[in-house]
């Protein structure tokens, strides 16, 4: 009786003491969490000492690449979506595949290019800066790199702790940059903010010879958060930014992970992040690059692919997340989504290109 005793208050104590634990560490994240300010001026980091002029009526080339931090190569899967890993698979392979994504990105010669998800100081990318990386890999040009978050500490999974990490987006341009800012989206209040953490879009500006400017933003909207007021409040944002500068005379485009499908159908079995884009939203005068392309267009391959497992080609969700929205001062000449059979990220790029008029 007394050996049932102690064992039954040996259990009492590890359950309290596991309540306790778990108490502190919830008052910590919720005390680390923080989100950053809005319209916060980037800096713009050259690695070029050349002008290039943008001008009206030549053709230029955009990309745009969510690199999945540098770990999604196909046998990864994403313990947040019910797969298997939290870092990348390994810090050599990290490296290997962030060089690997650099010259796919470079190889379609572009004069801009977007990033989303490029991680700096994070334990999941063995707290590589991959953004500093990049500005050695590319061709010179400027770079404006603006952070979406600053995560707390998760511990988990148990076996493999997700850690504390810090990620966001990197604009590229052969054009010189002469002002980029970034601007916060609207997230959850509720204690879902923890899971979808920040997010935000960059806005850089790049006068053109006219004396107007090209304004490009990238963007990284949120993936987790399934509400339809979140996805309205984020979309109402960033039409409103985009409704200004068409009005002041701008040449506009938009581009990223816009995290919903681009394409203009309704999948009853798509998940929660993988919504119709409201096209009708966009104010008079934007459309998506793939619908008023005056050229060659190849959009056959989707874009994203679901990271519950190990991508098969023949069984794993994929849709259309990332692309481009334009202005119409602005003629879109072909637009591709490219098939690279997402080797090097949950992401395919996509590029297009385009002439001012």
């Amino acid at each position: 009786m007394k050996a049932l005793k102690k064992i039954l208050k040996a259990l009492l104590i590890l359950i309290v003491a596991i309540v306790v634990i778990f108490g502190i560490y919830f008052v910590y994240v919720l005390k680390a969490y923080y989100r950053l300010d809005d319209n916060i001026s980037l800096e713009v980091v050259s690695t070029t000492s050349e002008s290039v002029p943008c001008v009206t009526g030549e053709e230029y080339t955009i990309g745009s690449y969510n690199i999945g931090f540098g770990a999604y190569t196909p046998e990864f899967s994403f313990f947040m979506n019910g797969g298997k890993y939290s870092w990348a698979m390994s810090e050599e392979g990290l490296h290997t595949n962030i060089d690997l994504i650099s010259d796919e990105a470079m190889s379609f010669e572009p004069d801009i290019m977007l990033l989303q998800e490029v991680d700096f100081g994070g334990t999941r990318t063995y707290h590589y800066d991959e953004r500093a990386r990049f500005e050695e890999t590319f061709e010179p040009g400027y770079f404006a790199f603006a952070q979406n978050y600053d995560s707390p500490f998760l511990f988990w999974p148990v076996y493999q702790p997700h850690g504390a990490n810090k990620s966001g987006i990197l604009t590229y341009s052969r054009f010189e940059i002469t002002d980029s800012m970034r601007r916060s989206l609207p997230i959850a209040e509720s204690l879902s903010k923890l899971v979808d953490l920040d997010r935000c879009y960059s806005v850089s500006r790049i006068p053109v010879e006219n004396g107007h400017e090209l304004v490009i933003i990238n963007t990284h909207m949120s993936a987790y958060g399934g509400s339809p007021e979140i996805r309205e409040n984020q979309v109402g944002m960033l039409t409103a930014e985009i409704e200004r500068e068409y009005e002041a005379g701008n040449y506009v485009i938009v581009g990223g992970d816009f995290n919903h499908n681009l394409r203009d159908e309704v999948d009853p079995d798509a998940p929660g992040w993988a919504q119709r884009f409201p096209r009708e939203s966009l104010p008079t005068g934007f459309a998506l690059g793939f619908d008023v392309c005056e050229g060659d267009i190849d959009i056959t391959h989707n874009t994203g692919r679901a990271s519950e497992a190990p991508y098969d080609p023949a069984t794993t969700y994929t849709v259309t997340l990332d692309g481009f929205i334009v202005s119409d001062n602005i003629t879109v000449t072909s637009y591709n989504t490219v098939d690279t059979g997402f080797t090097y990220s949950d992401h395919d790029p996509v590029v297009m290109t385009f002439v001012l008029e």
